[in-house]
């Protein structure tokens, strides 16, 4: 069995999008951030409990897939009875038309249990990207959210008409960036719940790509974080 820390507790991070939305709520009650930190705690749950399911082995499945392989076997030996190998005269024309009849059967059989013994796996990886893709569209909607919380706005800036209004002071600018960067960070660990339940390699490469697009947006957030602490000491030192 895993360790205690080897491995993500998914009650965990629900628990953590809980705090985060409650502190959410606590500053910026009327924001459309908190609202979609709601919609992540629910979509997070559902990850989880998609997660759980993933992992737990389909035995209906396996059983039908078991039979399935047997009775092809079966069909395989009736077929090759039918054939009557034993019973074919040496000239080569009906010996290689024997053969390739033999071989087409046997290259059928193959292909279709290969087919019927991945499908369960084929049917989870569809199931896992469809969950990422729905935890990658909420981490545009977080990004969305960030985008007009520009610093530079803090700077005594003429505005033009067009300029979006921002009221936010240096804190709490602070505390929404920080908001979506730990909205980010915890849609990389939903992600990862899939990855540490499947082994999928298809599901580990969409996974890891998760992780480098919440890691780079979380980054650009951070930028925005370093200059607003910038353009604070800027401001205290004159």
């Amino acid at each position: 069995m895993p360790g205690r820390y080897q491995q993500l507790s998914a009650d965990h991070i629900i628990a953590t999008l809980e705090r985060l939305h409650a502190r959410i709520l606590a500053r910026f009650p009327e924001s459309g951030l908190a609202r979609v930190c709601a919609e992540l705690i629910e979509t997070g749950r559902t990850s989880v409990t998609e997660a759980a399911e993933l992992a737990r082995p389909d035995y209906l499945w396996r059983g039908a897939t078991a039979a399935l392989v047997i009775a092809g076997l079966i069909a395989q030996i009736a077929a090759f009875r039918f054939l009557h190998l034993e019973r074919i005269s040496g000239t080569a024309p009906e010996l290689l038309q024997a053969l390739e009849a033999a071989v087409s059967l046997l290259i059928l059989f193959g292909s279709a249990v290969w087919f019927v013994l991945t499908l369960e796996e084929r049917i989870k990886r569809q199931r896992v990207l469809d969950a990422l893709h729905r935890l990658r569209s909420l981490a545009h909607v977080i990004d969305m959210h960030q985008l007009t919380k520009d610093p530079t706005i803090l700077l005594d800036a003429q505005k033009t008409p067009a300029s979006p209004e921002r009221t936010m002071s240096h804190f709490q600018l602070t505390r929404y960036l920080d908001y979506c960067s730990e909205m980010l960070a915890l849609i990389g660990k939903l992600s990862a719940l899939y990855a540490e339940r499947m082994r999928d390699g298809v599901v580990i490469e969409a996974v890891n790509d998760m992780e480098t697009l919440t890691t780079g947006l979380g980054r650009k957030i951070w930028q925005k974080i370093t200059l607003i602490g910038v353009l604070d000491e800027k401001g205290a030192g004159g």
